[in-house]
Parts: C-alpha cells; structure tokens; sequence
C-alpha cells in the first residue's frame, strides 16, 4: 500500500482537517510546546491489524497542514508486527514517540483509521477462515464509506479477501437496473460486449437459472448470481463446468458469515460480502500516552 498515493493523503489530510487537529484548543492549553511523549498502541480484543503505515504518515500530513511543525516522530513496532498479522488482546502494537502535542492532536485520527480498517480486515479473514478448502474467493463491493474506499479495500486484502471494481471505469458490470433500462438480459449483454472499451472484462447478473442459459447462448464471459439459494447455486455450477470453455461464477446476496461455507461448497469461485466494508464493527484499540 502506498500510503503516500494522492488518494491516501487526501484521506489522512480529510480526517485531520475535520477534527481541526492542528487547532487543538485543550492541548494547546495544557500541554507545553516543547515537551515529549510516549504513546502505546495496544490491542484490547483479538483482531486482524491493518493501517499500520498509515502512523508515520499521519504525522507527516498533520506537519503539511500546521505548517510550522517539524515532523520527527519515531515510530517503533516489533518485526512481528505487520499488516494482516492476529493481534491478540493486550498486545503491544506500535510505540510512538513524538512531540506531545502533536501525538496528543493526532490521537484520535491514528485511532480511528487503524481501528476501522483493522475491524475490516477481522471481518474479512473470519469469511475467509469458513471457505477454508474450498475453490471459493471472498470478494469485497463498492459498499464503502464514501471517501474511504482504497483504504476499505485495502483492509480486505489485509484479511485475506480479493477486491472486485475499485470504482466504475474499472470493468462493466451489468445489474439488474442496467437490464431493466436495456430491454432485458440479452440485449444489455449484446451492447456491452459491442460498446466497451477495448479489453475490459465484463460480467452479467442474473436471478434465475433460466436467465443464466440466456446469458450462457449469448456468450457471457462471467456471471454474478443473485440471491440465490446454494442449491440454485450448485446447478448453475453444474451447468457450466458442462461449458466447452467454463467461465468464472460469482454469488451474491443473502451471504452471511452462517451459510458462506454453504455457497462456497457448491464449487462456484468467487463470494461477495458487501458487509465486509459497510458493516464491519471497529475493533478495540488503545493509545495510552505518558511523558517521554
């Protein structure tokens, strides 16, 4: 992960800027300006961790916005301290060391991010521990906090997921709205194959398997199967391994983490869990700081 990307910035400098960390009215009044610090991050909960990186870049964004602050912080973790590593409950995670009004205005921001994208990361590796053993992937979707989605879908990764689109531009992917406003399967799948743009992949919806024959004789190329149940599932599996060249089959809808094993044992390749990114609980971290 390039923490130093544009798009990582402008999250890191987005959340900085909303707390007004560089206007920080209880630290500027308590706290000296040339005094030092200690801060511990530690696990309160068993957890996958993932925004390590995303510390030291922090303090660096924060000096960008004060525009006085030199940014010296050191940053230490344990080698065995890295993304997608189980953090377990009381574990030391990263000791920071830094100017205390700095790590103070900081605080809350460094929390939030690692504890929302660690919760992301957690809920992605449970899905991926139930498929254990089967053919099947763990996809995420675009249902992500609107601004916060590269780091969303970095968090997946971190738990052991595979991410769809990052966005729309990136491969055609035809839903029940698009086939509704094209006149039905068939005719959304033609223009797609005839309008895109060079060789982007494209896949198809369908709810039922009589729209998946429809899409098959016209040569889709991979198929979303939508809120269908394992058994429809397993036939549609069925029924294009029969295919002279099989393509890709995903299942969508009404997966949770109590019937994922069931989807994934019907042999199709790829599930997707919206609620990897749009529900996913922050996990328990703390940063205790003391004098330096």
């Amino acid at each position: 992960m390039d923490w130093n990307s544009r798009r990582t910035t402008t999250i890191l400098e987005n959340a900085l800027t909303e707390d007004r960390a560089t206007r920080d009215a209880t630290t500027y009044a308590c706290i000296d300006p040339n005094q030092r610090a200690v801060g511990t991050l530690i696990a309160k909960e068993e957890c996958i961790l993932a925004g390590i990186g995303t510390i030291q870049r922090i303090f660096e964004v924060y000096a960008l916005l004060d525009g006085t602050v030199v940014s010296h912080p050191e940053v230490t973790t344990h080698q065995e301290i890295f993304d997608g590593v189980r953090l377990h409950n009381g574990q030391t995670v990263a000791v920071i060391r830094h100017n205390a009004r700095v790590l103070l205005s900081c605080e809350r921001v460094i929390l939030n991010v690692i504890q929302r994208m660690s919760g992301i990361a957690t809920a992605t590796r449970k899905y991926v521990d139930a498929i254990a053993g089967t053919r099947a992937k763990i996809l995420d979707t675009r249902k992500t906090v609107p601004g916060l989605r590269v780091i969303d879908k970095y968090a997946v990764r971190c738990g052991g997921g595979t991410n769809h689109r990052l966005d729309l531009s990136d491969g055609v992917l035809i839903k029940n709205n698009h086939i509704a406003l094209a006149g039905g399967a068939v005719p959304a799948l033609d223009r797609a194959i005839r309008n895109r743009r060079g060789e982007q992949p494209i896949e198809i919806e369908v709810r039922s398997l009589e729209e998946l024959d429809q899409v098959l004789q016209r040569g889709a190329e991979s198929v979303l199967l939508d809120n269908m149940t394992p058994d429809q599932v397993r036939q549609a599996v069925e029924r294009v391994q029969k295919l002279e060249h099989p393509i890709p089959l995903e299942a969508s809808g009404g997966i949770v983490l109590e019937n994922v094993r069931q989807y994934a044992e019907t042999g199709v390749n790829f599930i997707s869990v919206g609620a990897l990114t749009h529900s996913a609980r922050a996990v328990d971290l703390s940063l205790r700081i003391l004098p330096a």
